[in-house]
Protein backbone atom coordinates (compact mmCIF):
# COMPACT_ATOMS: atom_id res chain seq x y z
CA UNK A 1 0.00 0.00 0.00
CA UNK A 2 1.46 3.19 -0.70
CA UNK A 3 1.64 5.93 1.32
CA UNK A 4 -0.78 9.33 0.19
CA UNK A 5 -0.14 12.85 1.70
CA UNK A 6 -2.46 15.59 1.35
CA UNK A 7 -0.33 18.83 0.69
CA UNK A 8 -2.38 22.11 -0.04
CA UNK A 9 -5.49 20.82 -2.30
CA UNK A 10 -3.89 17.81 -3.82
CA UNK A 11 -2.87 14.77 -3.22
CA UNK A 12 0.59 12.31 -3.54
CA UNK A 13 1.50 8.89 -3.03
CA UNK A 14 4.86 7.76 -2.73
CA UNK A 15 6.76 7.17 -5.06
CA UNK A 16 10.82 6.89 -4.50
CA UNK A 17 12.05 5.42 -1.05
CA UNK A 18 14.71 7.36 1.12
CA UNK A 19 16.59 4.12 0.27
CA UNK A 20 16.34 4.37 -3.94
CA UNK A 21 16.91 8.37 -3.45
CA UNK A 22 20.67 7.45 -1.13
CA UNK A 23 21.44 4.98 -3.33
CA UNK A 24 21.31 7.49 -6.12
CA UNK A 25 23.41 9.99 -4.34
CA UNK A 26 25.97 7.75 -3.13
CA UNK A 27 26.47 6.51 -6.95
CA UNK A 28 26.38 10.16 -8.45
CA UNK A 29 28.76 10.61 -5.77
CA UNK A 30 31.34 8.08 -6.55
CA UNK A 31 31.21 8.79 -10.44
CA UNK A 32 31.92 12.64 -9.10
CA UNK A 33 34.67 11.75 -7.19
CA UNK A 34 36.55 9.80 -9.82
CA UNK A 35 36.07 12.33 -12.43
CA UNK A 36 37.10 15.21 -10.46
CA UNK A 37 39.84 13.72 -8.61
CA UNK A 38 42.91 16.39 -8.49
CA UNK A 39 40.84 19.15 -10.05
CA UNK A 40 39.97 22.53 -7.85
CA UNK A 41 36.05 21.71 -8.15
CA UNK A 42 33.11 23.88 -6.96
CA UNK A 43 29.77 22.82 -6.29
CA UNK A 44 26.94 25.48 -7.33
CA UNK A 45 23.97 24.40 -5.75
CA UNK A 46 20.86 25.71 -6.98
CA UNK A 47 18.33 26.85 -4.21
CA UNK A 48 16.03 26.00 -2.61
CA UNK A 49 14.97 22.58 -3.87
CA UNK A 50 18.55 21.31 -3.91
CA UNK A 51 19.57 21.86 -0.38
CA UNK A 52 18.87 18.08 0.66
CA UNK A 53 20.58 16.55 -2.40
CA UNK A 54 23.37 18.68 -2.13
CA UNK A 55 23.69 17.76 1.79
CA UNK A 56 23.68 14.30 1.35
CA UNK A 57 25.96 14.14 -1.80
CA UNK A 58 28.52 16.50 0.14
CA UNK A 59 28.63 13.73 2.96
CA UNK A 60 29.55 11.50 1.03
CA UNK A 61 32.33 12.91 -0.78
CA UNK A 62 35.63 12.34 0.95
CA UNK A 63 38.27 14.36 -1.18
CA UNK A 64 37.98 18.78 -0.58
CA UNK A 65 35.37 20.50 -2.76
CA UNK A 66 33.71 23.54 -2.32
CA UNK A 67 30.29 24.34 -2.08
CA UNK A 68 28.18 27.63 -3.21
CA UNK A 69 24.66 28.62 -3.45
CA UNK A 70 22.49 30.48 -5.84
CA UNK A 71 18.79 30.88 -5.78
CA UNK A 72 16.55 31.12 -8.97
CA UNK A 73 12.91 30.37 -9.30
CA UNK A 74 11.25 28.81 -12.26
CA UNK A 75 7.98 27.33 -10.68
CA UNK A 76 4.45 28.88 -9.62
CA UNK A 77 2.33 25.87 -8.17
CA UNK A 78 2.72 22.63 -10.37
CA UNK A 79 3.60 24.00 -13.17
CA UNK A 80 7.24 26.15 -14.68
CA UNK A 81 6.50 29.83 -15.02
CA UNK A 82 7.97 29.87 -18.16
CA UNK A 83 11.15 32.32 -17.03
CA UNK A 84 14.04 32.32 -14.37
CA UNK A 85 14.24 34.87 -11.92
CA UNK A 86 18.22 35.17 -10.13
CA UNK A 87 16.69 36.28 -6.56
CA UNK A 88 20.95 35.52 -5.22
CA UNK A 89 23.78 35.90 -7.01
CA UNK A 90 27.12 34.12 -6.62
CA UNK A 91 29.54 35.80 -4.57
CA UNK A 92 32.42 32.64 -5.62
CA UNK A 93 35.25 33.40 -8.40
CA UNK A 94 35.13 30.43 -10.75
CA UNK A 95 37.32 31.66 -12.90
CA UNK A 96 39.60 28.36 -13.76
CA UNK A 97 37.62 26.31 -11.58
CA UNK A 98 35.50 22.89 -12.79
CA UNK A 99 32.27 23.71 -11.47
CA UNK A 100 29.17 21.24 -10.67
CA UNK A 101 25.78 22.43 -10.94
CA UNK A 102 23.44 20.54 -8.53
CA UNK A 103 19.93 20.41 -8.98
CA UNK A 104 17.50 18.42 -7.46
CA UNK A 105 15.47 18.08 -10.38
CA UNK A 106 15.86 19.04 -14.38
CA UNK A 107 12.67 18.97 -16.28
CA UNK A 108 11.97 21.47 -19.36
CA UNK A 109 15.85 23.00 -18.38
CA UNK A 110 14.94 26.26 -18.61
CA UNK A 111 16.78 26.87 -15.28
CA UNK A 112 20.15 24.89 -16.28
CA UNK A 113 19.81 26.81 -19.59
CA UNK A 114 20.10 30.62 -17.89
CA UNK A 115 22.71 29.13 -14.75
CA UNK A 116 25.01 28.08 -17.69
CA UNK A 117 24.36 31.20 -19.33
CA UNK A 118 25.28 33.29 -16.45
CA UNK A 119 28.37 30.79 -15.29
CA UNK A 120 29.63 30.94 -18.72
CA UNK A 121 31.21 34.46 -18.31
CA UNK A 122 32.78 33.87 -15.54
CA UNK A 123 35.69 31.77 -17.57
CA UNK A 124 35.37 28.92 -15.76
CA UNK A 125 37.53 25.47 -16.65
CA UNK A 126 34.56 23.25 -17.20
CA UNK A 127 30.85 22.92 -16.28
CA UNK A 128 28.38 20.18 -15.94
CA UNK A 129 25.37 19.45 -14.20
CA UNK A 130 24.32 16.93 -11.60
CA UNK A 131 20.74 16.40 -11.09
CA UNK A 132 19.26 13.94 -8.60
CA UNK A 133 15.95 13.52 -11.20
CA UNK A 134 15.58 14.25 -14.64
CA UNK A 135 12.79 14.24 -16.99
CA UNK A 136 13.83 13.21 -20.36
CA UNK A 137 10.01 13.79 -21.59
CA UNK A 138 9.50 17.40 -20.15
CA UNK A 139 13.07 18.62 -21.61
CA UNK A 140 13.76 21.45 -23.58
CA UNK A 141 16.86 22.67 -22.84
CA UNK A 142 20.31 23.25 -24.63
CA UNK A 143 22.27 21.20 -21.61
CA UNK A 144 21.47 17.78 -20.63
CA UNK A 145 22.79 16.98 -17.67
CA UNK A 146 25.73 14.88 -17.64
CA UNK A 147 25.17 13.03 -13.79
CA UNK A 148 21.42 11.80 -13.67
CA UNK A 149 20.30 10.06 -10.11
CA UNK A 150 17.12 8.80 -11.95
CA UNK A 151 15.28 9.50 -14.94
CA UNK A 152 11.28 10.04 -13.71
CA UNK A 153 8.07 10.59 -16.11
CA UNK A 154 6.61 13.84 -16.35
CA UNK A 155 4.44 14.06 -13.62
CA UNK A 156 5.00 16.33 -10.66
CA UNK A 157 7.20 14.97 -7.79
CA UNK A 158 7.37 16.17 -4.22
CA UNK A 159 9.69 15.91 -1.23
CA UNK A 160 13.13 15.35 -0.69
CA UNK A 161 13.68 19.47 -0.71
CA UNK A 162 10.98 19.62 -3.71
CA UNK A 163 8.40 21.64 -3.05
CA UNK A 164 4.66 22.20 -3.74
CA UNK A 165 3.70 25.59 -3.21
CA UNK A 166 6.74 25.63 -0.43
CA UNK A 167 5.66 22.51 1.41
CA UNK A 168 6.97 19.05 1.10
CA UNK A 169 10.09 19.78 0.94
CA UNK A 170 11.00 18.30 4.89
CA UNK A 171 9.85 14.49 3.54
CA UNK A 172 12.40 12.42 3.38
CA UNK A 173 10.76 10.37 0.12
CA UNK A 174 9.38 12.04 -2.81
CA UNK A 175 5.58 12.03 -3.43
CA UNK A 176 4.14 11.53 -7.17
CA UNK A 177 0.76 13.66 -7.52
CA UNK A 178 -2.03 11.81 -7.81
CA UNK A 179 -3.59 12.56 -11.01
Amino acid sequence: MKDVRTIHDKQFQSYISAAEIQSAVERLAQDLEKDYQGKKVIFLSILNGSFMFTADLMKCISSNVEVSFVKVSSYQGTTTSGRVDELIGLNTDLKNRSVVILEDIVDTGITIDKVLTLLKTQDVESIEICTLLFKPEAYLGKNRPKYIGMEIPNKFVVGYGLDYNELGRNLKEIYQLID
